[in-house]
């Protein structure tokens, strides 16, 4: 098959494109590269106006005119290329808006891909108009719209999930339902609010390249090492203000025993070269089930706070605290989950043994790009 995947998160796309390269397909990646991370692609797109003096114009110009030169940018791009992005047997969509423009800007660009293209495949991954319409209505124990409810961050504060409630993204959301053969979820976050819609095709697991990722026997000879690695935008809805409370304890119970290592916003090489000698990793405590930094730290063999509730360990027939941490947004449940390892530091070894044996079964990168080929091949 020709395959194009559109968009690009925490290296999802390519990791899927490797394991189906493998399998004989060709594969092709345009994406923003998921901005600061920088991840790989075919085709780069280059938004602009990001940051600096040019993002406070592109804020006032918006403000003042409803024009947002980042996605006019990343659509003319996008078009520059548009010889490049036809003929395909496959278009997956990384999400509803998977180059992050405007839904206008990206109403047109899907359209073209679904006219120029034989079938179209959507996945939810990172936030869409069902999930935080599904999180919005609470339906949910507690979700990434939690710091609103709880009165941690303001509306205007939320506005990056809130916004795909409104109108223009509702509108998108339509646009997509009605010209995709089908949408598949990513991890359970997103599979249980999809749950009644027709088109859902079911929860493919993120694919893992365990060839790529060495799995180094976890060993303590001095103190353990605590990392954590802070998206400042998503502070809130990672729950990363938990993490940082609970430490604080934890510096305070153990200074002889643990290391704290925490980074902000950092390109994703230079994220993973800082967080491959610890032996715990926080990653986030909103969420049922694990996001792709968890999966590819769980590989290496580290011991991670994640997503990992009963619906995530009956789906996967697994016990608690067997190859993650589920982490509460509960600082003490933190610190007495954190305290139980730093004490028992063989607990330590045999979850990073159990991560890696996880990630091997269930995310392996073939078996999963075969995976996708069978459902995209049903239609």
């Amino acid at each position: 098959m020709k395959i194009l995947l559109v968009g690009e998160y925490s290296r999802l796309h390519n990791s899927l494109k490797e394991g189906l390269v493998e399998l004989g397909h060709e594969v092709t990646i345009i994406s923003t590269g998921d901005y600061f991370k920088d991840y790989p692609s075919d085709i780069k797109l280059r938004p602009k106006c990001t940051d600096g003096i040019l993002k406070k114009i592109k804020v006032a110009l918006f403000l003042l005119f409803k024009f947002d030169i980042t996605s006019i940018s990343i659509k003319k791009q996008f078009f520059k290329y548009s010889k490049e992005l036809i003929g395909y047997d496959l278009v997956q969509l990384i999400n509803e808006n998977p180059l992050g423009t405007a839904p206008k800007e990206a109403e047109k660009f899907i359209l073209f891909l679904k006219q120029n293209n034989k079938k179209l495949f959507l996945l939810s991954c990172g936030t869409d108009y069902i999930s935080v319409k599904y999180a919005f209505e609470k339906k949910l124990r507690y979700s990434i719209l939690d710091p609103l409810f709880k009165g941690k961050m303001s509306k205007k504060e939320m506005q990056p999930a809130l916004k795909y409630l409104e109108a223009d993204h509702v509108n998108l959301h339509k646009l997509v339902y009605n010209n995709i053969q089908g949408v598949i979820a990513t991890d359970m976050d997103y599979h249980i609010p999809l749950l009644e819609y027709s088109r859902y095709k079911g929860l493919v697991p993120n694919p893992i390249n365990t060839k790529k990722l060495e799995f180094i026997p976890l060993e303590i000879e001095n103190k353990i090492i605590i990392f954590h690695g802070i998206n400042r935008e998503n502070y809130y809805r990672k729950g990363n203000d938990f993490f940082e409370n609970a430490l604080v304890e934890i510096q305070k119970i153990y200074s002889e025993k643990v290391e704290i290592i925490t980074v902000e916003n950092i390109p994703y090489r230079e994220y993973i070269e800082k967080y491959n000698k610890a032996h715990i990793i926080l990653d986030q405590c909103l969420s049922y089930d694990q996001g792709y930094n968890a999966l590819e730290a769980m590989a290496k063999g580290k011991v991670v706070f994640t997503g990992a509730e009963k619906e995530f360990l009956e789906f996967y027939n697994l016990n608690p605290d067997e190859v993650n941490i589920n982490a509460l947004p509960d600082v003490a449940d933190l610190i007495e989950k954190l305290s139980m390892l730093i004490e028992a530091p063989q607990k330590i070894i045999e979850i990073g043994k159990n991560a890696r044996r996880f990630i091997e079964k269930e995310h392996d990168y073939l078996k999963i790009g075969k995976h996708y080929l069978d459902i995209w091949q049903e239609d």
